[in-house]
């Protein structure tokens, strides 16, 4: 039982996907990535370099290079929260990068720590609305975790001109320090140092640490001078108020003072250094961290960015796995969704998505069903596997890519709501740390299923096609105007002007569900912790893995002897096979899509047949010239034509066992068909 099964999974990223294909993709992510690029940029200058000058001419430096100077040599910083507030403005115009705040993850003295930075280039640190919320969600990160936390605070309290959106709330500033106080009555190490303004709430953030540093430009206090003056009429500055010489020498609120940022960072390093030292090795069992067999750098030239396409996840979890081994939970249940375990940076590490394409349809043997959907099979499966890792204390990953729940009067009959409901509790009951990542679309009940932000992952990330919404823009537009519509969802009027009207308002709606379904919105809007490149999953993945493993004795991380998982996989029967489908020949799926049928028309011609109900394209877009003509030769696996089912498009592969040439379409381009329907008719070569 303390073997654990990891098999082999993976292919060659030439032997999945064409050439031309993946250096599509791979242009297409470049346009995307080079954006966020830009846009990170923008937040990491604050108010840009006139107020960078100002705080370097004030001898001191930025949050930033603060972070910097407090990390390894060799360290890694990854940032959460980059783009809250991003678009927003607020009284008199002003913007607010970042929220003001930087908080990220950052390697110090060979251990993770939760560091939270008052960016001093913005307004000299202020709070702004979603400020206190953007810094308690790294205190909640670090909590679950718990990681060291280290407050470098440079604050002048709250933005007053829109403290109404900051002050008064469940999640307002108060909040933060009460997250202080949950995060020592948990043990978490805290250590504060202050820089600068250390006003009102920024006062009260640092008091609760463990140990409180200061420099000589540093004062803490309740009001600053400006306000005493105003209602005391003394003359006093802030450092007369609250000063290190105060709160060091008399009112014991600090512990050390120091002359400067640099001597302060490097006391900060120094008591990190005394802290416990991280408990990762002892977890890897004397396993080193490998890198994939298959480059996590393919993953652009394998992922499609358009969300309706297919794809094989299998070569996806490859490029994230240490040496592309993975062991497959219930391989013979529940095709539609790939779980198991693997190991990131030699830690194990569960992982949940749902395959895409089509996949047999067990409750109509015969025909195909979208894998991004979830069946009552599969339901079952994640419910089991998430409890099963969250008793083992193996940390899961949720990766999204999921149209929703089937519908239905079949999916009512089988009682889907009643799997879900299970499967919500599970989620909704785990302790172990969960992780979830917006790979491309996050539909509906599928996003609270796969265990999305309303679930507490510890960190939510999404990639730059990340979509996260109930219902499609195209969808909702009909839905919408379904009044004006027919039975065709066609508008339904001869009237040039109320047609031209209807169109202009689907198109609006459209638009703006397309709008707010933007990675960048929904970190805004904090519904996403940080918008990440393709190729940085795997770094990210690395990182997350050797956070929830840092801290010894603090929650349940059973050895691989008594897992709860041995025994579910023998309640399975040894006789499933356990190489991961996708990597071999007994998956029902290509690469790109779905097994097709050949077999006799009603005339006895062979014929080529949908394997699902759907819609029917010849072309890959309506432009493109189509993928088989009448007279063509086809040989075993070209791909002919595609299906679309459930907003998701899968390519039909031809799967004969030698080349034909095609003799007549019986399915028009764009036409609806059923499972079984005739597409077109062939000949031997």
């Amino acid at each position: 039982m303390a073997f654990v099964p990891l098999s082999s999974l993976g292919k060659a990223l030439s032997s999945v996907v064409d050439g031309k294909t993946s250096e599509g993709y791979r242009k297409k992510y470049g346009e995307l990535e080079s954006t966020l690029e830009q846009r990170r940029a923008g937040v990491h200058a604050g108010w840009g370099e006139k107020y960078i000058d100002r705080v370097h001419a004030k001898g001191k430096m930025t949050a930033r290079e603060r972070v910097e100077a407090l990390k390894d040599p060799d360290g890694r910083v990854f940032e959460v929260g980059t783009f809250v507030n991003d678009g927003r403005e607020f009284q008199g115009g002003l913007k607010s990068p970042g929220a003001g705040v930087v908080t990220a993850f950052v390697e110090i003295q060979g251990r993770f720590c939760m560091v939270i930075a008052n960016d001093n280039t913005v307004a000299s640190g202020s709070w702004w609305p979603q400020t206190p919320e953007k810094i308690e969600r790294a205190q909640e990160m670090a909590l679950k975790l718990r990681l060291p936390v280290v407050y470098l605070v440079d604050c002048s309290g709250l933005f007053l001109p829109e403290q109404s959106k900051t002050f008064s709330g469940a999640r307002g500033a108060g909040y933060i320090f009460k997250m202080n106080s949950l995060l020592s009555d948990g043990g978490v190490p805290q250590v504060a140092g202050v820089f600068g303004d250390c006003i009102a709430g920024g006062g009260y953030m640092p008091l609760i640490s463990d140990r409180v540093y200061m420099t000589e430009q540093a004062y803490m206090v309740i009001a600053g001078a400006a306000l005493i003056k105003g209602a005391k009429s003394q003359k006093l500055t802030s450092l007369d108020i609250g000063g290190p010489e105060v709160h060091v020498s008399q009112s014991g609120c600090a512990d050390v003072r120091v002359p400067d940022d640099a001597t302060l960072l490097r006391c900060v390093r120094e008591e990190i250094g005394r802290m416990p030292t991280t408990a990762v090795d002892y977890y890897r069992g004397g396993t080193a961290p490998m890198g994939p067999a298959f480059d996590a750098g393919e993953l652009t030239g394998l992922v499609p960015p358009d969300h309706r396409e297919g794809y094989d996840v299998c070569q996806m979890v490859a490029r994230l796995c240490d040496q592309s081994l993975f062991w497959e939970f219930s391989a013979g249940s529940g095709e539609e969704i790939l779980c198991g375990v693997g190991r990131v940076s030699g830690l194990y590490m569960g992982f949940v998505t749902n395959r895409q394409g089509l996949v047999d349809n067990v409750d109509a043997p015969g025909t195909k069903r979208p894998a991004s959907t979830l069946y009552r099979e599969g339901i079952a499966k994640i419910s089991a596997f998430s409890r099963a890792c969250n008793a083992d204390g193996i940390p899961l990953v949720w990766l999204h890519d999921i149209s929703g729940f089937d519908i239905g009067t079949e999916a009512e009959r089988q009682g889907l709501l009643g799997y879900g409901s299970s499967l919500i509790y599970t989620n909704s009951t785990n302790t172990v740390p969960m992780f979830s990542v917006l790979l491309r679309k996050a539909a509906g009940a599928g996003y609270y299923a796969l265990a999305g932000a309303p679930f507490d992952p510890v960190v939510q990330l999404s990639t730059t096609v990340g979509r996260l919404s109930v219902m499609e823009g195209r969808t909702l537009a009909i839905a919408t105007y379904n009044t004006k519509l027919d039975d065709d969802f066609e508008i339904a009027t001869d009237d040039p002007e109320e047609r031209a009207k209807i169109e202009a308002g689907m198109a609006e709606v459209e638009a703006r569900i397309e709008g707010d379904m933007d990675p960048y919105k929904a970190a805004s809007q904090m519904d996403t912790d940080e918008v990440i490149k393709l190729d940085e999953l795997r770094p990210w993945l690395e990182v997350l893995a050797e956070a929830s493993y840092q801290a010894a004795g603090v929650r349940r991380v059973k050895n691989p002897r008594i897992w709860s998982l041995h025994d579910l996989d023998q309640l399975a029967g040894r006789g499933v096979v356990r190489t991961a489908k996708g990597d071999g020949a007994e998956s029902t799926t290509s690469a790109t899509g779905a097994a097709a049928g050949s077999k006799a028309s009603a005339d006895g011609k062979p014929c080529f047949v949908s394997p699902t109900a759907g819609r029917f394209y010849r072309r890959t877009k309506p432009e493109d010239p189509p993928l088989a003509e009448v007279g063509q030769m086809v040989k075993p696996g070209d791909v002919v034509g595609l299906i679309e089912v459930m907003k998701t498009f899968t390519r039909l592969p031809f799967e004969g066992a030698a080349p034909v040439k095609v003799t007549k379409f019986l399915a028009e381009d764009g036409a609806d068909v059923n499972a079984g329907d005739v597409l077109f008719t062939y000949e031997p070569a």
